[in-house]
C-alpha cells in the first residue's frame, strides 16, 4: 500500500527473510482468489482493510538447495486503505510507513528491490 507517498513495509518475524522488511503478504488458502488472500494477508498482519487495486509486479522468490528449499510465485497489488487500526499481527515482527524515497535503506528481501523499480516508476 502507498499513501501520501510511503509505502506500507512489515519486518518479517519468519522465515524464510526473518528480520528483512518487505510488503504484506503470505501463502493462498486453498480456494482463495488472490485478491481475497491480499485482503486476509494485510489484515492478519497489519489491521488494515485493504482494497486491491491492480497488479504492479509478479516474480518469483526461489531458495537455496538442489531441490530449491522453496518456490513462491509473487504478485504485487497496488492496494487502498479501506479501514482498521494499525497495528502489528501475525508473523509480522513490526511495521511501519516508509517514504517510497527512504524504503531501499531498511534490509530489504531480494524481490522487493524489483518491486520498488516498478513502484518509482509510476507518476505520483
Amino acid at each position: 500500500m502507498i499513501e501520501d507517498g510511503r509505502l506500507l513495509l512489515i519486518q518479517r518475524g519468519r522465515p524464510p527473510g526473518e528480520g528483512l522488511w518487505a510488503v504484506p503478504g503470505g501463502k493462498v488458502q486453498f480456494g482463495e482468489t488472490l485478491t481475497e488472500a491480499v485482503r486476509r494477508e494485510v489484515f492478519e498482519e497489519t489491521g488494515l482493510q485493504a482494497r486491491p487495486g491492480r497488479v504492479v509486479w509478479a516474480g518469483d522468490s526461489i531458495g537455496p538447495g538442489e531441490p530449491p528449499a522453496w518456490h513462491y510465485c509473487l504478485v504485487d497489488f497496488l492496494c487502498e486503505v479501506e479501514g482498521g487500526d494499525l497495528q502489528v499481527g501475525d508473523d509480522a515482527a513490526a511495521i511501519a510507513w516508509v517514504p517510497l524515497g527512504e524504503a531501499r535503506e531498511y534490509p530489504l528481501t531480494p524481490t522487493m528491490f524489483e518491486l520498488l523499480d516498478v513502484l518509482e516508476s509510476i507518476p505520483s
